[in-house]
């Protein structure tokens, strides 16, 4: 159990490293002090541009890359690799810890982002094949409503349900951690899901097949 604590302790830290506020501190600015607030790559986007939001995406993806894809097969002196401790399950682990870490970062005051981008890094290596009908439901969803955050909940809800579907024998540890994470994102859009219910949530004008001619919101 000691390689599991500590690779989940490693995974959790290298999720605290936040590419907006690494990317913001280069900057000079605190992207949590800017639009919705969010330490994100869709917040970066609105509020820095194009460059700025590249960088947030190209760390928050690679430090769940590494976490899920090179951390549990590491070879860590004095710890070794436990028999006891399933390489699914550790795997798996890894991957929930990175998103926390990302969500609850101990560098920023636990103030971090919404989990999306990292989620994606750590699917990436997990399901690749499931990642398709999640990104395909975010795509249609954004299209016909232009809410990223509905889009984001969409895609995880249809993470499970693409593997259940499509991966046989059932990956019991890989249908545990979507399900997981499917409820740790809709918490982390809580806000949205406010802003939705108010009708003032931000829409993505640019992908909104379906605005209004005056533009709507």
């Amino acid at each position: 159990m000691l390689e599991l604590g500590v690779k989940m302790l490693l995974a959790y830290l290298l999720g605290s490293v936040m590419g907006a506020l690494v990317v913001g501190q280069a900057r000079g600015v605190d992207i949590r002090e800017l639009g919705s607030g969010n330490a994100g790559g869709t917040n970066a986007l609105r509020t820095q541009g194009f460059a700025f939001a590249f960088g947030v995406v190209v760390i928050d993806v690679g430090k769940a890359l590494l976490a899920v894809g090179v951390l549990p097969g590491l070879a860590i002196p004095g710890i070794g690799h436990d028999p006891v401790v399933a390489r699914d399950w550790l795997v798996v682990a890894c991957a929930a810890a990175v998103v926390a870490g990302h969500v609850w970062p101990i560098y920023y005051e636990f103030r971090g982002g919404k989990g999306a981008a990292t989620l994606i890094g750590a699917l990436a290596i997990l399901t690749p094949i499931a990642m398709l009908p999640a990104l395909a439901a975010w795509l249609v969803v954004v299209l016909l409503s232009g809410y990223v955050g509905l889009a984001t909940m969409t895609a995880a809800v249809a993470l499970p349900l693409a593997i259940v579907l499509m991966e046989q024998p059932l990956p019991v540890p890989l249908v545990a951690y979507t399900l997981a994470m499917t409820a740790l994102i809709v918490w982390t859009h809580r806000a949205n899901i406010a802003r939705m219910r108010a009708g003032n949530e931000h829409r993505v004008r640019r992908l909104w097949l379906l605005r209004p001619r005056d533009g709507g919101r």
